[in-house]
């Protein structure tokens, strides 16, 4: 077949001027749906469950689903973009999120939802690295960095608009227009990149797919992020399923280990991991990234179905930390080139870990304003910890093997995110049985309380339920608190790994640093 009828013939002149803006601001655009779609859900994962019919437990599948598939298909852009050239896999991908996205909002089950949201993570993988290389080949070197903020701005905002778009939506239109609504947008974008880069050089390769190793990532993957979801409904190691699972996800583990580092041409590279700095940073931004995740799933869950917010609500409570995000990312950059981006580093991983800590001192009777408090300054300690770290991770390899590093460390990441997701919720729910018996426990004089209540009119029926309502409602307010303690510990874990990484000679780069 004849692609280059679609495509043009790669002679045309380099993009300038408007051209060049609307081309880079639309490639952009790209990044951000698939961005924003790892996180619309979170807000609306009770209302879809309900209105699907299944506990809001197994709702979070919607997000995991999504983020494992997107984590699998990552470290396959090298070889799609070898074989069929970045551009062309890009705007294939574009306009398959579009019909992908169509799919999801007709789902009448749960199971096809998933499924929906297994294939929309696989086209919006690729498009992560591509929309980055892709704004690093239209704009000329000296505005490279244009193209960096540009993209970095896309991933900053994505994850926060996500709520605030979800709850918005989920209340006053449904669910499905969660996904409806990306449909015009990804279908005019990706034809419009087609229009703007038709003619673009877009060179391929001979390229060599690694099978086996695919196949082995996908089982141990799939394998683990199945047992993380399915053990907190199975008691875990109790169930067989859950120790079949569990001995898939290690065997599998250890063949791709040996298999990857045997291979010739294997799927992930893994030997980027010998330098110390980059297998620091790439850790130390996993970490960090799955503990920042796991607050930006547990919050909205606990606000909506615990004190009562609207999906709207929640979203805002949880968006609002892009104010500051979107301000201090310049001023960020700045001082990455005169400070030790390892201190930056180092502090914005700290200040998460304050502001999960401020948490802990929350009760029931928390006000939206004091719950904004600790999610603005969120914001800025996100862009400490994001922008220099994997600026990091790439300045410790050498530059051809730079594209490989950056598809680990974003593999990594959103492998860490929907780990986080299934984990966070474990946690939660566990503490939430542990407090509840505590309570009882401390409720033996619960039967004073009952027929105190009794005495002022109440059946007992409604005097038990009363009571119980205050028994849920205060365990799953302290089991909360234990679980932003966890978080904070996670961070400031995190934030004692960068050190790790040696000293950085010089400026660092950041013209390649995502």
């Amino acid at each position: 077949m004849d692609l280059s009828a679609i495509f043009g013939d790669g002679k045309a002149p380099p993009l300038r001027g408007s051209k060049l803006l609307t081309a880079a601001i639309l490639i952009g655009l790209g990044n951000f749906m698939v961005v924003l779609d790892t996180t619309i859900a979170n807000v609306s994962v009770p209302t879809i469950a309900g209105s699907l019919g299944v506990a809001s437990n197994q709702g979070t599948w919607v997000i995991t689903s999504y983020a494992v598939a997107e984590a699998i298909t990552v470290p396959l852009t090298g070889w799609l973009t070898k074989k069929f050239g970045g551009a062309r896999v890009f705007i294939t991908c574009y306009l398959g999120f579009a019909a992908v996205s169509l799919f999801c909002g007709m789902a009448t089950s749960l199971n096809m939802l998933l499924f929906g949201r297994v294939l929309l993570g696989l086209v919006g993988g690729p498009i992560m690295p591509l929309s980055q290389m892709l704004l690093l080949r239209v704009f000329p070197k000296e505005q490279a960095t244009l193209g960096t903020v540009l993209w970095a701005m896309t991933t900053l905002t994505g994850p926060v608009a996500g709520p605030i778009l979800g709850g918005i939506i989920c209340d006053d239109y449904g669910w499905p227009w969660i996904f409806y609504i990306k449909v015009p947008m990804a279908i005019l974008g990706g034809l419009a990149v087609l229009l703007l880069l038709r003619g673009q050089p877009d060179p391929t390769e001979k390229a060599t797919i690694d099978k086996v190793g695919f196949g082995l990532l996908i089982v141990w993957v799939a394998a683990l992020q199945i047992m993380l979801d399915e053990g907190r409904n199975q008691d875990w190691f109790n169930s067989p399923e859950i120790c079949t699972l569990a001995i898939i996800a290690v065997m599998g583990f250890l063949a791709f280990l040996i298999w990857e580092l045997t291979e010739e041409h294997p799927i992930v590279d893994l030997t980027v991991f010998r330098y110390r700095g980059f297998a620091a940073a790439a850790t130390t931004y996993a970490v960090g990234f799955g503990a920042f995740f796991a607050t930006v799933v547990i919050l909205p869950l606990w606000l909506q179905s615990n004190l009562g917010y609207t999906a709207t609500w929640a979203g805002y409570a949880t968006g609002i930390m892009g104010i500051f995000a979107v301000l201090s990312a310049p001023l960020v950059g700045k001082a990455t080139e005169t400070f030790d981006p390892r201190l930056i580093v180092c502090l914005g991983i700290a200040g998460l870990g304050l502001t999960a800590a401020w948490r802990t001192g929350f009760d029931s009777d928390v006000t939206f304003g004091q719950l904004a408090m600790p999610t603005l300054a969120m914001g800025l300690f996100m862009v400490m910890f994001f922008v220099p770290v994997t600026g990091l991770a790439m300045a410790s390899v050498k530059p051809h093997e730079q594209a490989n590093a950056a598809g680990l460390s974003n593999f990594l990441r959103t492998l860490a995110g929907a780990f986080a997701t299934s984990i966070v919720q474990t946690v939660w729910q566990n503490a939430t049985r542990t407090k509840e018996t505590g309570l009882v426990d401390a409720m033996t004089q619960g039967q004073q309380a009952i027929q105190g209540m009794m005495a002022r009119g109440f059946t007992h029926t409604q005097a038990t339920a009363a009571l119980g309502q205050i028994t849920d409602g205060q365990s799953v307010m302290l089991a909360t608190l234990y679980t932003f303690a966890a978080i904070t510990a996670v961070f400031f874990f995190a934030a004692s790994l960068i050190w790790f990484v040696p000293k950085p000679k010089g400026k660092i780069d950041m013209s390649h640093s995502h």
